[in-house]
């Protein structure tokens, strides 16, 4: 029923950009608080981005000032613009969408991930 689906990933040079999307399917989402998870091998999962109800956003200070989230309700989609890319920034990154409209808790629905590799 509910489906979550990334796009975008794949092998970026350190210095380029790319967009992550997520694509919503089931469920319309845009009352909901909606985020951007990563982990890196050996790390524990973590909060990129996110981005409530309302459009609020928030983000995790090692990509701050590089990083855009955003939302097209209409398409069901959201988004996350990276750009300055790091080898740090290498990991698997994971839609997610909350129950509520805020960002509170652990997400209630979560996609399958996509990969961002950069290289030096």
């Amino acid at each position: 029923q509910v489906q979550l689906v990334e796009s975008g990933g794949g092998l970026v040079q350190a210095g380029g950009s790319l967009r992550l999307s997520c694509a919503a399917s089931g469920s319309s989402f845009s009352r909901n608080a909606m985020g951007w998870y990563r982990q890196a091998p050996g790390k524990q999962r973590e909060l990129v981005a996110a981005i409530t109800g309302g459009g609020s956003t928030r983000y995790a200070d090692s990509v701050k000032g590089r990083s855009t989230i955003s939302r097209d309700n209409a398409k069901n989609t959201m988004y996350l613009r990276m750009s300055s890319l790091k080898p740090e920034d290498t990991a698997v990154y994971y839609c997610a969408a909350y129950l509520s409209t805020v960002i509170v808790g652990t997400p209630a629905y979560w996609g399958r991930g996509t990969q961002v590799t950069v290289s030096s």
